[in-house]
């Protein structure tokens, strides 16, 4: 790329290991910049010990350079300056999977060629914004960071109950914000926030997008997985629900795997009580309409520790997660255990049917877009890095289509016909109903024309709402016991 606060300089990495993570090197990359007109000799602006991640660029000394490392989740962040070249100077170290202890990233703005730079404070601090997550919910901040010391000092927090986040500074002091602010119950609208006044002077004022949804009731619900990682996820309940009076309702479960190195960040729980939450596109929220609760983005970590590697026991884990999920709606009251559904999008769908292949907690899964037979990347998935041929029996067992015979639920396959997604063909859910037919399963699949990996056309996102509703009132809500 270009370097911001310098005119026509090029920044590129060159790997010093091959490429190859597994060889043994004490330099990975190493960063080099060429101004025009690009005919003398390249310089090297630092070396690094992990992959280069990126560079926010300050002024003529300063510099931030990101390097992280995959397999531990490692992330350096390193002080460079650009007109003396060398090593660089370590200004913080953390796994970037650690959403409680996120410093966030630094403010920029543009400079006079129009390039983004990252934006001090008059005493030379860099302005820092993030997402603030605690236990409690996300509270998005402004902060000041001493490039010495590392020190940080907070300048603005949102205020408990609110999600405001920074959008632009106004003035030189960074006393005067633009902010996005958003409650439980307030949609997002634009504010100029004055730090040394209380309250902020409103520039927008957009409505409610879909007041139908507003009696809907969401709550962060935590439990335990049996090997004692904790995990999480928000449980939606329609409009005028009460589950004294109406029972146990059908319940749709929403899900996309993650994989972790350390079971404690796995294991972080972040609220979303303070957040305005409206459902959109082909969105499963809409099912809240329909009369099903939904319990979305249960956590479903899988962590390998001690240098394991997550997906070594992804049918273990994956298959734990989903049962202390089912343990939990189930113990509150308001789910049937007879009348739950799962699904997901992508590596959501995979999930999908893997579950419906190895448990019997659902009574149907909707998959869409996903991939199910991973010898057709052979070359790594999601968080995989080993290729089919060094980890065969891992890629096998992960492979739903392996156990096609044993999917005994209904199925509903959903995929875009040109999606370009390099590990979601069509051929995967084109195979997966063969063999899901050919060993009579119960099995729909629909083909969204012209559509890629999302779904965005008024018809396509119709359609597969009209699919989900139809599939999930016979095979859940209208079905009988098992």
């Amino acid at each position: 790329g270009w370097r911001s606060d310098a005119p026509a300089t090029l920044v590129w990495a060159e790997a010093q290991d091959g490429g190859d993570p597994r060889t043994e090197a004490e330099v990975r990359d190493r960063v080099f910049m060429l101004a025009a007109p690009f005919t003398g000799q390249p310089t090297p602006l630092v070396d690094l010990k992990e992959r280069y991640g990126g560079v926010t660029w300050g002024d003529a000394d300063t510099a931030l350079v990101y390097t992280r490392w995959f397999n531990t989740r490692h992330e350096t962040r390193l002080v460079v300056d650009p007109s003396n070249p060398g090593e660089g100077r370590v200004l913080l170290e953390r796994n970037y999977q650690d959403r409680y202890n996120d410093p966030g990233f630094p403010v920029t703005e543009a400079n006079a060629s129009g390039f983004p730079v990252a934006r001090f404070t008059s005493d030379g601090r860099i302005l820092m914004t993030g997402d603030g997550a605690t236990r409690e919910g996300e509270y998005p901040f402004l902060a000041a960071m001493d490039l010495t010391s590392g020190r940080t000092d907070r300048l603005w927090t949102s205020a408990s109950g609110d999600y405001e986040s920074v959008v632009g500074i106004l003035d030189d002091d960074a006393r005067r914000l633009v902010t996005r602010r958003e409650t439980r119950n307030d949609p997002p609208n634009l504010y100029v926030r004055n730090l040394d006044a209380q309250a902020p002077d409103a520039l927008t004022q957009f409505p409610d997008p879909a007041p139908q949804l507003a009696g809907v009731t969401r709550q962060l619900i935590t439990y335990t997985r049996d090997d004692g990682v904790q995990l999480s996820g928000t449980l939606y309940l329609p409009a005028g629900y009460d589950k004294d009076r109406d029972g146990p309702l059908p319940l749709v479960m929403w899900a996309y795997p993650a994989e972790f190195t350390d079971a404690a960040v796995a294991g972080q729980v972040v609220d979303t009580a303070n957040r305005f939450v409206r459902p959109g596109g082909s969105s499963h929220l809409f099912l809240l309409t329909q009369g099903y609760a939904v319990l979305d983005d249960p956590s479903m970590p899988i962590v390998g520790v001690d240098g394991a590697e997550p997906n070594d026991t992804y049918i273990e884990q994956l298959s734990a997660s989903a049962k202390a999920a089912v343990d939990a709606v189930v113990g509150m009251g308001v789910a049937d255990r007879d009348r739950i559904a799962v699904g997901g999008h992508s590596y959501g769908a995979f999930m999908t049917a893997n579950l419906l292949a190895h448990t019997d907690l659902f009574r149907t899964g909707i998959a869409r877009s996903g991939a199910y037979n991973r010898t057709l990347t052979p070359f790594g998935f999601q968080a995989e890095q080993r290729t089919y041929w060094e980890a065969t029996d891992t890629y096998t067992e992960m492979s739903p289509f392996t156990y096609a015979n044993r999917v005994n639920e209904p199925i509903l396959l959903i995929h875009g016909e040109a999606d370009d997604n390099s590990g979601t063909f069509p051929v995967q859910s084109e195979r997966f109903y063969a063999a899901l037919k050919g060993h009579g399963a119960t099995v729909r699949y629909v083909v969204l024309p012209l559509e890629a990996h999302g779904y965005r056309a008024r018809e396509s996102v119709g359609h597969t709402l009209w699919e989900m509703t139809r599939w999930l009132d016979q095979y859940v809500k209208d079905a009988g016991p098992r």
